[in-house]
């Protein structure tokens, strides 16, 4: 009898201490929701990547951290002084710093990882071509020295896309390196990676070198993070809801109303980094007559869009960069604004006269084009509305809707004439990325190849001496982009996400431009 009580008494234990062990692990994960626009990323392989989502920032750490003003701060170098000339670059590096596998990170790393960077075939390279060589100084020192001044320098080191590697694992892994495995010196590791589905990180403990913007150098306050790719966000809000998740990363204007009515959610904002446009494709009839694409340009309502369906959240976009960069500040003549006038006038020059049922024709031929969009709630209703302002034009846009996982490959055939898309991102840069004329397809979703453009890109991207330089050169560039009516701006967002507040607790303030590792790793998850 007493055998059986002890027994029972210690089965009793045992059961309370595996509750409360389950309890403290539960209380110590947080499951996220990536933004659509991140879904279906097939790699964290940082220098080949052409899209990477929120989970990258959490593996790599890199060398120069970002501030919301856009200022830098130390990472994993701790200081940098750049030459008069801007002919080099001298950075002290961390100590103690190790990446995931055990391999020390010091100035022998970042030459081979910058060697690999400039040396491995992808569509990042060119952050880092204006890096001659790489000499290691001492063990924490290295210089970099240039081939030309590169005033975007800083930025590129900030960016997730020159997140530092560990480069042995890197070349041992080859196509395998952020598939497989993945090895570098964030706050979290990798334990699983499911393309399309699902990404599982687990806290890295030794972590102790967070950015200067963070207020905890680490290790991060949650064990377990899993990022879940849905592609359509009412779904994802529907799992929020219902207790599914814990945090999306992405909430649409459309859905924050639903959010705020939910007595335990909790929306947060954050100055946007996104531009809502419509790629043009100028190769493709009627669009390669830029009479008929300044038309469907000025055609588009972005006061309309604004109200109707992003309920007056955020701003209308008149360039193809957001507000914030003062590359966006082009004369007023080439900002691309809602003119239906001008619109049924180029339409009337380029010969395309209106016919019944208010479709323009043209040599007995009716003015249809394809607008391709994704599948997801809010880029359907934002179709809709861009398809009636067409038509109040004479353009009959047919909606042809792809999953946002995988419009991108349907992009690299060609053949859309009009799309719905936006982008997130905080350089002028960007303007290089989508519209120059080596990547055509994708990204270059406009198909856009100019010869007095690709002549402007240059001088934009490589020609400029400072800071000062760089800014007047890329705002030609990109005026002379406009106009020539690649596409039409439509919508800056604010980076919103919404979160169930009985189990996630947000840091008072976000010292960066974008919720990534300075978030996480002041976040936390209520007992």
């Amino acid at each position: 009898m007493t055998i059986s009580f002890r027994k029972s008494v210690l089965a009793a234990s045992v059961s309370l201490a595996a509750l409360i062990a389950a309890q403290t692990a539960t209380a110590q994960e947080a499951v996220f929701v990536i933004g659509t626009s991140e879904v279906g990323a097939p790699t964290y392989n940082p220098i080949k990547a052409t899209m990477l989502n929120t989970a990258t920032g959490l593996l790599f750490d890199r060398l120069v951290s970002q501030a919301a003003d856009l200022s830098y701060h130390p990472w994993l170098a701790e200081s940098w002084e750049e030459a008069p000339d801007g002919m080099s670059w001298t950075f002290k590096l961390k100590q103690g710093v190790t990446f995931h596998n055990g391999e020390p990170f010091n100035a022998d790393t970042v030459k081979a990882w910058l060697e690999l960077f400039k040396t491995t075939e992808g569509e990042n390279t060119y952050m880092a071509e204006a890096i001659a060589s790489v000499e290691v100084v001492d063990e924490n020192t290295v210089k970099l020295v240039m081939s030309r001044p590169e005033p975007n320098l800083l930025y590129n080191l900030s960016s997730t896309f020159m997140s530092v590697v560990e480069p042995k694992s890197f070349a041992a892994l080859g196509d395998n390196y952020g598939v497989a495995e993945v090895y570098g010196t964030g706050p979290y590791k990798l334990e699983s990676f499911s393309i399309g589905q699902e990404t599982v990180l687990v806290r890295n403990e030794d972590y102790k070198w967070g950015p200067a913007v963070a207020a905890n150098a680490g290790p991060a306050k949650v064990e377990r993070l899993t990022f879940r790719e849905i592609p359509e966000d009412s779904t994802a809000f529907l799992e929020l809801k219902t207790g599914g998740v814990d945090f999306l990363l992405s909430v649409p204007a459309d859905l924050m109303g639903e959010v705020q009515k939910e007595a335990n959610l909790a929306v947060m904002t954050m100055a946007g980094q996104d531009v809502w446009y419509m790629p043009i494709n100028v190769t493709k009839p009627p669009f390669d007559d830029i009479r008929v694409r300044e038309a469907a340009a000025k055609a588009i309502n972005q006061e309309e869009i604004l109200a109707s369906v992003f309920g007056g959240v955020g701003a209308v976009a008149d360039t193809f960069l957001i507000s914030a960069l003062p590359e966006s500040q082009v004369s007023d003549g080439v900002k691309i604004k809602y003119d239906p006038a001008r619109a049924n006038a180029a339409l009337d020059e380029a010969g395309w006269m209106m016919g019944e049922g208010g479709v323009r024709m043209k040599d007995g031929q009716p003015l249809k084009v394809t607008l391709w969009t994704q599948s997801d709630s809010i880029f359907r209703r934002l179709s809709e509305v861009m398809q009636a302002q067409l038509k109040a034009v004479g353009i009959e846009a047919e909606i042809t809707t792809f999953d946002s996982s995988t419009i991108r490959d349907q992009y690299k055939t060609g053949e859309q004439q009009l799309a719905v898309r936006s982008y997130n991102w905080d350089n002028a840069d960007i303007v290089d990325w989508f519209f120059g004329g080596d990547r055509l397809g994708y990204p270059n979703v406009s198909m856009f190849n100019d010869t007095k453009a690709e002549e402007l890109r240059t001088a934009a991207m490589t020609g400029a001496k400072n800071m000062e330089e760089r800014i007047a050169n890329f705002t030609v560039y990109h005026e002379y982009v406009l106009s020539q009516f690649p596409m039409a701006p439509i919508y800056q967002p604010v980076q919103a996400m919404a979160y169930n507040a009985d189990r996630i607790a947000l840091p008072e303030t976000i010292n960066a431009p974008a919720f990534g590792a300075a978030a996480f790793l002041d976040l936390e998850v209520k007992e």
